[in-house]
């Protein structure tokens, strides 16, 4: 199957996600949780691994598709000699079972239609007990039940659940699969009208609290907006990287990673993009969910988590499935979560300091965790790590992790430390700390051959995650180190104007170029006082998303495609942080 990237649509309910095709097939489900198994996974594969299609039996024209404005809800609309229809496709809000509902629309003429469900769980590898019950067909397997239900006969065949139908000008059709435990009975069903409703209003309603005068770009930054609250797991506060796993990095390659996790990577990221757009209920969950999940002793900190805070991602490998354009192997879980990354702990302190200076109440632990934290990394900041790109080979002193441990004491100290209640001697070692090791990343972490910072000590590489120094106050984009680093990187790392983390090799092929860098290069511009470039480079991005306003964790510049789990939150809490910071620093200026 493997259509490209830029042809997938995103529905969600907060709890879950699915990718709808350009032609309304859903080729990817986990349900019913983003961190479950995929029933639905064509995405990886072929149409046998699960996927949902309802379309013309005439091969259709001109397909036009868009959310309904401000939402969710995904419209595509399907040109025919027959006619024209609508298919409307939405995850309505749970009150108890999840649901996916499919609203068939006829817009003229009379349109034959076809629906096929093919239910294939265990990652594409188990079909399901199929039975016509509760008024519909209803599918088992294990743990799991899925009962579909739509106003026509569906037919049970070659373990597929499949339909053909008319429909005609002004009718409309409404088709809901809907989830539950298969040791209950299959879930009451629900009001499809009703529902549609009901989630046109909580998305309009939420999205409505954003400020369009607080960027210059607001259709993009509310799309983007909408698509981190789809990844936000609502019960628990936690924001996922990306709903898929196992999209390549590099095409045919074996750098396909699981993303359905949350990263403390992201926490600081995540959490001041929520803020500056005004997100607050948002970042208090996301701020309570970091807690929760580090709860106990720093040394026993992942760099990932589950949704709901549990710590086990273990990493295997689904070869029953072909992968995304044969890139193998597909891997659930991921093993980087084990991963020594100091730099993910400063993401923490940053984040808890973040949320103090933005006005979310502090939490009563708080404070306790922040001391901990900082009074761990005292004992471990000389040690080599991952570091922010998870490396799996051999640990380094990379240089973006050092300045991330002078970020979290500078952060501690300034805005956490009077809540902790420190003893005057152990404040004066932390600060005398944080001098240090600034002190010891000018010195290290340079290169004068060079000319520029680099990625870690004693090398002579450069990466992207250096274009963050200034950005969490360690330098100023404008001294003259940290200006020749930037235009290193711009020399180095530039591909078709857009910014990979690390230099391609010479003799293998090259991921993409990383949507998230590309922004950060536009934020350091902005910072040097070169608007027009900075602007210039923004515009590159917003350039690379798709008609939905989405975008992966790259962009193959020769390829001219998206590349790596999609949607990817890192990418559009980017995009959202540097339309914020490009409107304010020209409100700043003179006249701006």
């Amino acid at each position: 199957m493997s259509r490209p990237l830029e042809d997938y649509g995103l529905i969600g309910d907060g709890q879950s996600a699915a990718l709808v095709s350009r032609d309304a097939s859903i080729d990817w489900l986990c349900w019913p949780r983003f961190d479950d198994d995929a029933c639905f996974a064509a995405l990886l594969g072929r149409s046998e691994h699960g996927n949902w299609s309802i379309m013309p039996v005439a091969e259709p024209g001109e397909l036009k598709r868009r959310y309904c404005d401000d939402t969710l809800v995904l419209e595509t609309d399907f040109e025919t000699q027959d006619g024209a229809v609508r298919i409307i496709d939405f995850m309505p809000l749970r009150k108890r079972f999840p649901s996916l509902v499919r609203i068939v629309v006829g817009l003229r003429g009379t349109v034959p239609m076809r629906s096929t469900l093919r239910l294939r769980f265990d990652y594409g590898l188990v079909p399901p007990w199929l039975s016509s019950e509760a008024g519909g067909v209803v599918a088992r397997v294990g743990p799991d039940l899925i009962a579909v239900r739509a106003p026509m006969q569906q037919t049970i065949r070659d373990d597929a659940i499949e339909a053909q139908f008319d429909i005609s000008a002004g009718e409309r059709l409404a088709f809901v699969m809907s989830y539950g435990p298969s040791h209950l009975p299959p879930p009451e069903p629900i009001d499809a009208e009703g529902a549609l409703s009901a989630t046109l209003r909580f998305w309009r309603r939420w999205i409505g609290h954003f400020d369009d005068s607080s960027t210059a770009w607001p259709q993009a930054t509310r799309r983007s907006l909408l698509t981190l609250k789809a990844l936000c797991h609502g019960p628990s506060g936690g924001l996922i990287a990306a709903p898929t796993t196992s999209l390549p990095e590099v095409p045919r390659g074996d750098m396909n990673w699981d993303y359905r996790y949350c990263w403390l990577r992201d926490a600081s990221f995540a959490l001041g993009a929520l803020l500056r757009a005004g997100f607050h209920e948002e970042a208090l969950g996301w701020r309570d969910w970091l807690l929760r999940a580090i709860a106990g002793s720093p040394e026993h900190v992942r760099i990932m988590y589950r949704v709901d805070g549990s710590r086990h991602v273990e990493e295997r490998v689904i070869g029953s499935l072909p992968g995304y354009r044969s890139a193998k192997p597909v891997r659930v879980g991921n093993a980087a979560s084990t991963q020594h990354q100091i730099d993910a702990l400063g993401e923490v302190i940053q984040c808890l300091a973040l949320a103090r200076r933005g006005g979310i109440p502090p939490s009563q632990r708080e404070a306790e965790v922040a001391t901990r934290i900082v009074l761990h990394l005292e004992q471990v900041w000389q040690s080599g790590g991952s570091g922010i790109w998870e490396s799996r080979g051999t640990p380094r002193q990379y240089t973006y992790s050092k300045v991330m441990v002078w970020a979290a004491l500078n952060s501690f100290i300034a805005t956490l430390a009077d809540a902790a209640t420190l003893d005057a001697m152990t404040r004066a070692r932390l600060v005398a700390l944080r001098d240090t090791v600034r002190q010891e990343v000018l010195c290290e972490g340079w290169s004068d051959g060079l000319g520029s910072f680099v990625q870690s000590y004693g090398g002579q590489a450069i990466d992207a995650s250096l274009l963050r120094l200034p950005a969490v106050g360690f330098i100023a984009a404008t001294e003259p180190r940290m200006a020749s680093t930037i235009a290193r990187v711009e020399r180095e790392l530039s591909e078709g104007g857009l910014i990979r983390r690390l230099k391609a090799p010479v003799d293998a092929p090259a991921e993409g170029s990383f949507l998230a860098c590309s922004c950060w290069l536009a934020d350091c511009m902005s910072m040097q006082g070169r608007r027009d470039e900075a602007l210039a480079q923004f515009e590159r991005v917003l350039a690379v998303r798709n008609d939905l306003g989405l975008l992966a964790e790259e962009y193959n510049v020769p390829g001219r495609h998206l590349s790596g789990n999609f949607p990817q939150a890192l990418s559009h809490l980017a995009l959202v942080d540097t339309a914020l910071r490009l409107t304010s620093s020209a409100a700043e200026r003179p006249g701006g």
